[in-house]
């Protein structure tokens, strides 16, 4: 029969085992959607295939903790989108925005303008053309006609119009779309040198952007934060590989840095957008990026674009 001594001397002995084989676990991501605002959401509705309704999105991102989502529409204003999401599920903050392609007159002030104007508020974003940039169409290799942005090195006229407004509106957040990363530069340092208080370089390093470390180091001294998003770091094989993510980021500092999803199309296989978005985070974190870093790429930056406090 064993001593009352010796089970107690084996008890301490296991747990002082299983205390050291803890401690030399790895480090597990601790990631959490409170406070979190996904910059780069597509939804229904729209003209292409999205996987969910904005309201249906917006509620299930509330349930998740996220403080808010930017609506995004390559072809249609999300303004007047984001006042009713706000309205039918009050509790998340919901923006929108307009881009600069061809079904909004290309760059278009008075578009713009409108957009300011609806009811609400919620309009804050302005990107510069996506899928019609000379960029984009290239990339592509169609013959599409193209919404220019830069000529022989400079910007045109009514860009800069579009910038002085967005200076004068500092409410607006100005994002430079899918120009390439030459005209992105252009574009970050008229509107520093001309007072633009919020702006962001589109997913900076997927094509047809595909800005390298130097680049995006400029960008982010002129003002500008860098978006990077988890949808181009996911298939097979990655637009972008998450190690070249987390080489930006190290290289630029998360201070200049912004993740969101760019999720929304009919990917099969791809969770919604807050689940992508808590991904990003974990993956992020296990490849070395400080979880506080993490936090303010998700969560303060996103909110210091808006004009939020």
């Amino acid at each position: 029969m064993r001593s009352k001594s010796f089970d107690a001397a084996i008890d301490r002995l296991f747990w002082s085992c299983a205390c050291l084989f803890l401690l030399t676990l790895p480090v597990r991501a601790q990631s959490n959607l409170k406070g979190a605002i996904d910059f780069h959401v597509h939804s229904n509705p729209d003209s292409a295939p999205r996987v969910i309704d904005a309201d249906d999105l917006a509620r299930h991102a509330k349930d998740m903790g996220m403080r808010g989502l930017v609506l995004k529409n390559h072809w249609e204003s999300t303004a007047a989108l984001a006042y009713m999401v706000r309205k039918m599920v009050p509790g998340i903050e919901i923006f929108g925005g307009i881009t600069s392609d061809r079904a909004e007159g290309g760059v278009n002030l008075d578009a713009v303008k409108r957009m300011v104007l609806m009811k609400g508020g919620w309009g804050r974003v302005v990107w510069l053309p996506t899928f019609d940039s000379e960029a984009q169409v290239k990339y592509d290799k169609s013959n599409l006609p193209f919404v220019p942005v830069s000529k022989d090195g400079k910007l045109l006229p009514g860009v800069i119009e579009l910038i002085d407004f967005i200076a004068q509106n500092h409410q607006l957040v100005l994002e430079t779309g899918h120009v390439s990363a030459e005209e992105v530069l252009l574009v970050v340092h008229e509107a520093h040198k001309r007072g633009v208080t919020h702006i962001v370089v589109t997913h900076a390093m997927r094509p047809p952007v595909m800005m390298n470390i130097p680049q995006m180091q400029e960008a982010a001294r002129d003002g500008a934060f860098l978006e990077f998003v988890y949808g181009s770091a996911i298939g097979d094989p990655p637009l972008v590989p998450m190690a070249k993510y987390v080489e930006a980021i190290q290289q630029v500092g998360a201070k200049s840095c912004i993740i969101s999803t760019d999720f929304g199309g009919a990917t099969p296989g791809r969770p919604l957008h807050p689940e992508g978005l808590l991904e990003f985070m974990n993956t992020l974190v296990k490849a070395g990026i400080p979880q506080a870093d993490v936090d303010m790429m998700a969560k303060t930056n996103p909110a210091l674009a808006l004009g939020l406090q």
